[in-house]
C-alpha cells in the first residue's frame, strides 16, 4: 500500500462518524473541467538535419488533438480541534486524432508524445488516472498527504496540455503568523500530463532524453520556504530544494508593485543557486547537461547560478515589459524533469524553450492588451520575445560542438472567455511560438496550440 493510498485509509476512518459534520459537506466544492487541445508542431530541419534526430525518432512534423475531462472534488474540514477532510482529482484524456506518423514518439519510450501515452509507435486512444489527497487543519496550518500540485519557486506543476502534470507526496503549510507563510514538503514521484503512471524524478542530461527507459530516476525531492508579504505591494521569498542525489538549490525572490503616474510598475527580481549532491557529484551516470569541455560524457554535476529581472508597466489595459536573465555556472539551469513535460520558476519559461543553457544571457520584450477596455471584457492578447546568446554546445566526446551560439522566440497568445450568459465561462486559446537558433545539429520549431475549455460547477 503507498502512502496515499495509506493516508486517504486514515482519512475515511476518521472521518465515518464525522461526515455529517458542518463544515466537511457544506464547504464541499467539485467542479468537472473540460479541455478540447490542439497542437501542432513543425520541427524544422529534423530530418534534413543531424542523423543523431533521425536515429532519435524525431518527427519533422508532430500532431494531436484530444478530449480532456477533470473532475476536481474538494471537501471541507470536519469540525473540532483538528480538522480533517479529502480532496480528489480525476483525469481521463480521449484520443480525437492522431497517427503513428503525428504522434512524435518513433521509438515507442515511455516518455510518450506530445499529448497521449504511447502504444507501441503511437498514442493510445485513452489514458485516465484519480488521485486522492488526505488533509488536516489545526488553526491556520494545514497538512497534505497523497496527490499534490504545487506551484512554487522550487516546483512548479505543469499545466501545458490536455491534462495537468500531478506529484505524489506530503505538504504542510503554515499561516499561523500574519503575513508570513511557511510551506516544506517532500515528493516521491511524478505522473506526467501525457502518463497516468507515476514515475520516478530526475533532470536534463540524467533523465535519459529520447532514450527515457534507459534514464536515471530517485523517489527523494525535499523542499520549503517562506512567504513574507511585507506589505500589499512587497512580497519577499525563500526556497530551498533538494533533489536527492542530484542537485541542492536555493532560491530568494522580489516582487513589488509601484503606483506610478496612472498606471503601476511590476517588479519581479529572482536568483537561484544550484549546487550537485551525491551521486551527482562523481556518477556521469546522474550528470547534468551544460557547458562541459574534456568531459567523456559531456556532462558533468551542477554547477548553476541563475539571476533574473522582469519590469511590467501596466496602465489602461497595456502592459509593456521588459526582462533580463543570466545563466552562469558550467551546467544548464536544474529543475525537476523527467523528459516528459515539466515546468521551471524563470520569467523565461515559454511555450517552447526555457533559455537556461550553461552561459546563456537573455533578455525579453513583452505587451499584452486586455480588451476590456474597449468594450469586449473577456478578450485579451499578447506576445513575447526573447533573444538568448553566448552560451557554447559540447559534444558527446567533451569537444566544442559550437561557440558563441544564440537562440530566440517569440511567442503570440489570443484569448477569449465568455463573461455572461448560459455559455459564461466558455473560453477559446491560441497560442503560437516561434522557435529559431544557429545550434548545431539542432532542429527549429513552429508550434500552434488551439484550446477550447469550459468549467461546469458540480457542487
Amino acid at each position: 500500500m503507498n502512502k496515499s493510498t495509506l493516508a486517504l485509509a486514515v482519512a475515511v476512518g476518521l472521518l465515518a462518524q464525522q461526515a455529517s459534520a458542518a463544515g466537511f459537506i457544506e464547504d464541499s466544492k467539485a467542479t468537472l473541467k473540460l479541455r478540447n487541445f490542439y497542437i501542432n508542431n513543425d520541427n524544422r530541419d529534423a530530418e534534413a538535419g543531424s542523423a543523431a534526430n533521425r536515429a532519435n525518432g524525431v518527427r519533422s512534423k508532430t500532431e494531436e488533438w484530444g478530449q480532456g475531462f477533470q473532475l476536481d472534488f474538494t471537501s471541507g474540514f470536519t469540525q473540532g480541534t483538528v480538522g480533517f477532510g479529502v480532496d480528489a482529482i480525476g483525469l481521463l484524456g480521449v484520443k480525437l486524432d492522431s497517427s503513428a506518423a503525428k504522434h512524435g514518439n518513433a521509438l515507442g519510450t515511455s516518455s510518450g508524445g506530445s499529448v497521449f501515452p504511447s502504444d507501441g509507435d503511437h498514442a493510445a486512444d485513452e489514458f485516465a488516472s484519480l488521485g486522492l489527497t488526505a488533509k488536516a487543519k489545526i488553526s491556520q496550518t494545514e497538512l497534505r498527504i497523497g496527490t499534490l500540485q504545487p506551484k512554487l519557486p522550487v516546483i512548479v506543476t505543469n499545466d501545458g496540455r490536455m491534462l495537468p502534470q500531478t506529484f505524489q507526496g506530503g505538504q504542510i503549510t503554515s499561516s499561523e503568523f500574519k503575513d508570513l507563510t511557511f510551506t516544506g514538503g517532500q515528493i516521491e514521484h511524478a505522473k506526467g500530463r501525457n502518463s497516468s503512471n507515476n514515475e520516478g524524478l530526475s533532470i536534463a542530461g540524467a533523465n535519459g532524453g529520447s532514450n527515457y527507459d534507459a534514464g536515471k530516476f530517485v523517489n527523494k525531492f525535499y523542499y520549503g520556504g517562506a512567504d513574507y508579504k511585507v506589505n500589499k505591494d512587497l512580497l519577499l521569498q525563500y526556497y530551498y530544494g533538494n533533489l536527492e542525489d542530484f542537485y541542492k538549490q536555493h532560491f530568494l525572490g522580489l516582487t513589488h508593485n509601484w503606483s506610478i503616474g496612472p498606471g503601476v510598475l511590476k517588479t519581479d527580481l529572482r536568483y537561484f543557486h544550484s549546487t550537485d549532491d551525491g551521486k551527482n557529484g562523481n556518477d556521469p551516470s546522474y550528470y547534468s547537461a551544460g557547458d562541459y569541455r574534456g568531459q567523456t560524457s559531456g556532462k558533468g554535476k551542477v554547477d548553476n547560478n541563475l539571476y533574473s529581472g522582469l519590469f511590467l508597466y501596466t496602465v489602461e489595459g497595456h502592459t509593456f515589459g521588459g526582462g533580463y536573465q543570466v545563466s552562469n555556472g558550467s551546467s544548464d539551469f536544474p529543475w525537476l524533469n523527467q523528459g516528459d513535460g515539466s515546468s521551471a520558476y524563470l520569467t523565461t519559461d515559454m511555450q517552447i524553450q526555457k533559455f537556461a543553457r550553461a552561459g546563456e544571457r537573455t533578455w525579453q520584450a513583452r505587451y499584452s492588451y486586455d480588451f476590456a477596455k474597449l468594450g469586449v471584457p473577456g478578450l485579451t492578447a499578447g506576445a513575447v520575445y526573447l533573444r538568448g546568446d553566448n552560451f557554447d554546445t559540447v559534444n558527446k566526446a567533451g569537444g566544442v560542438a559550437g561557440s558563441g551560439l544564440s537562440e530566440w522566440e517569440r511567442d503570440i497568445t489570443v484569448a477569449y472567455v465568455v463573461q455572461e450568459g448560459t455559455l459564461k465561462n466558455l473560453g477559446f486559446m491560441w497560442k503560437n511560438a516561434m522557435w529559431r537558433n544557429d545550434i548545431p545539429s539542432s532542429r527549429e520549431q513552429d508550434e500552434n496550440r488551439l484550446i477550447v475549455s469550459y468549467s461546469i460547477p458540480l457542487l
